[in-house]
């Protein structure tokens, strides 16, 4: 498996070192008064908008010293912010220099901090192509006060070594594995986005998913940057660095005119109105030239988001084969694992194994995301990263989270799984029988169509909201089809909603964090499904979930007696799938774990 990643980026290496965060952030300052601002706006962002980024535009890990894959820094004269959500507080103290302080995001929002920041007003710049036009539209309307200025980018005046822009060859999806030709999704596209002339495309998965490519420009993400416009007519332009394509032959047919990435702003301005952009994900770069040339916009939802969302049948069979192939891996790691004396093991030691399973398979072409391998309070860490700097000994009477996926041509994996090393407290098992309870809720969960995943969060919650528990961070993100590990808009969280339909695949993955000791976190991917009739049912359409992933759950860690007897049922027959799923496929020894860890409770 080839890391794709710049090597100022090295796996278990620090982004930062702890004495640059001030002397960076000085440097910034000094571009501040040299445009006359009182501050700016540092995103984890790129001009495509789109949840990953390549290691070039890793400003606001350059910047702060900070790697977690959401947050922003406004950066004053006289403070720094560093913005964070609930899963990243404590990565954010331990990795960010103490110049940078930490901003509980979402409750506190950036422009609510500015505004007590400069009560009486200022100058703050932003970066137009990485910033969308909601997040400009919020923080003006909620810093009236305050003028955003749109600047070229400051840091990367200061980031002299800035990694070069990716250059990832572009590769075809095969039409049996996404299930629907890309002219056909064209032309499905083309017709509703009328009656615009024509909708602007920005974010990778949106472009690889369109044209049934897919690409390497950001680690772990098959996607490739590009932009496009979409033409009512059924055409599209695609802004493409030529040498991308090298090797895909005439894949892109008729329909799609290939024009070089710098000539974008051009085409943008020849366009006739209205034209449709996402203001979710259009850059404020693109919303402005349009608007200069007198091109007549309208706001609308990314075309491809929601049939991205919601699989083809192909998909989803790409989808349970990935997962099966993928769950062998894992199981011959955890039965390794069981296999190792406590405190002989690190976390990289942990993250290497597994990784080295996945590739055993043969299939494997990237992991899906940075293997997370924490230990005791490294557990706590919700997506810790390890370094050799923190790379922990696996020690007896520890939980240990594991993290991981992969990314296999028919389908992308993401599984957690908590594994008790040696003999743990009561506490941790009643706190881990807990997460179980709510992962199971979600697993069983029937609901009527139309729901969205705001109205199914509370499910997970509830075995530990009666305890006075709850984790930060959403209960399921949705994931795509060889493509990104987080894909919207589906969400199982108070966030989402966007209804939940056939097809569409997310997670399942409460958890529990007791910062400084431990974390818990069992996650299984699921499809949603339509349900089967009840009989004297009177809601005339349900649905349900189809799990995607079998991997055993470590039993040392429940307590039984606080399952409910449909639970327990529920766990024994999954494990009993387990077994005769991954049984044929293990060695003796391998087999001998899976019989135990499969027993029924």
């Amino acid at each position: 498996m080839k890391d794709t990643r710049a090597t100022t980026f090295q796996r278990f290496e620090q982004t930062t070192r702890p004495d640059q965060g001030p002397g960076r952030l000085a440097a910034l300052r000094t571009e501040l008064s040299r445009e006359a601002l009182d501050g700016v706006i540092v995103p984890r962002a790129d001009m495509y908008q789109g949840e990953y980024v390549a290691p070039r535009d890793e400003r606001l890990a350059w910047l702060t010293g900070f790697t977690g894959s959401a947050g922003l820094c406004v950066a004053l004269q006289d403070r720094a912010g560093l913005f964070v959500d609930g899963r990243y507080r404590v990565q954010a103290r331990d990795q960010a220099d103490p110049v940078f302080t930490p901003v509980d995001w979402p409750e506190i929002q950036p422009w609510a901090w500015l505004a007590e920041a400069l009560p009486e007003g200022g100058r703050i710049g932003v970066d137009p192509w990485l910033t969308s036009v909601d997040t400009l539209s919020r923080l003006e309307n909620g810093a009236p006060g305050i003028t955003f200025v749109q600047v070229d980018n400051l840091v990367d005046r200061i980031w002299d070594d800035q990694p070069d822009p990716p250059l990832g060859p572009v590769t075809v999806q095969p039409e049996d594995l996404a299930g629907r030709s890309h002219d056909e999704k064209i032309a499905a596209l083309a017709a509703d986005i009328a009656p615009a002339s024509a909708a602007v495309l920005t974010l990778p998965d949106s472009i690889a998913w369109l044209l049934n490519v897919r690409g390497s420009d950001i680690p772990r993400n098959p996607v490739p940057h590009a932009t496009a416009i979409l033409h009512a007519s059924g055409r599209v332009t695609l802004f493409i660095a030529a040498e991308k394509l090298d090797g895909i032959g005439d894949h892109l047919g008729s329909r799609v005119d290939v024009a070089p990435p710098d000539s974008f702003e051009a085409a943008l301005a020849a366009l006739d109105g209205p034209v449709r952009i996402d203001p979710a994900s259009c850059p404020v770069a693109v919303a402005r030239i349009l608007r200069e040339a007198g091109v007549a916009t309208e706001h609308a939802t990314d075309p491809c988001l929601r049939p991205k969302a919601t699989k083809t049948e192909a998909e989803i069979s790409g989808a349970r084969a990935a997962h099966a192939r993928d769950a062998v891996a894992v199981t011959r790691f955890l039965a390794w694992l069981d296999a190792q004396a406590p405190g002989t093991l690190t976390e990289i030691d942990v993250v290497s194994r597994l990784e080295a399973e996945r590739r055993a398979t043969g299939e494997l072409l990237d992991i899906s995301f940075e293997t997370i391998a924490g230990t005791g309070p490294h557990g706590a860490i919700v997506h810790y990263r390890v370094t050799e700097a923190t790379n922990a000994t696996v020690e007896a009477g520890h939980l240990l989270l594991v993290d991981s996926g992969g990314q296999y041509r028919d389908g992308t994996t993401d599984i957690t799984r908590t594994v008790a090393i040696g003999e743990v407290a009561e506490d941790e098992r009643a706190d881990f029988t807990r997460v179980l309870r709510g992962m199971i809720a979600m697993s069983r969960l029937r609901w009527p169509e139309g729901l969205a995943g705001r109205d199914l969060d509370a499910v997970a919650r509830l075995p530990l909201w009666e305890a006075g528990r709850d984790y930060a961070h959403g209960t399921g993100h949705g994931v795509g089809a060889y493509l990104s590990v987080h894909e919207g808009p589906q969400r199982l969280a108070r966030s989402g909603t966007v209804p939940l339909e056939p097809g569409m695949i997310l997670s399942n993955e409460p958890g529990f964090y007791r910062e400084g000791a431990y974390g818990i976190r069992i996650e299984n991917l699921v499809v949603v499904q339509e349900a089967p009739e009840l009989p004297g049912a009177t809601i005339p359409s349900m649905l349900t979930f189809e799990t995607l992933t079998y991997v055993p759950i470590d039993r040392r860690l429940i307590v039984p007696e606080m399952l409910s007897p449909a639970e327990r049922d529920w766990l024994d027959a999954y494990h009993a799938t387990c077994h005769a799923r991954l049984s044929p496929h293990l060695d003796a020894a391998a087999r001998e774990w899976l019989d135990a860890a499969c027993a029924p409770l």
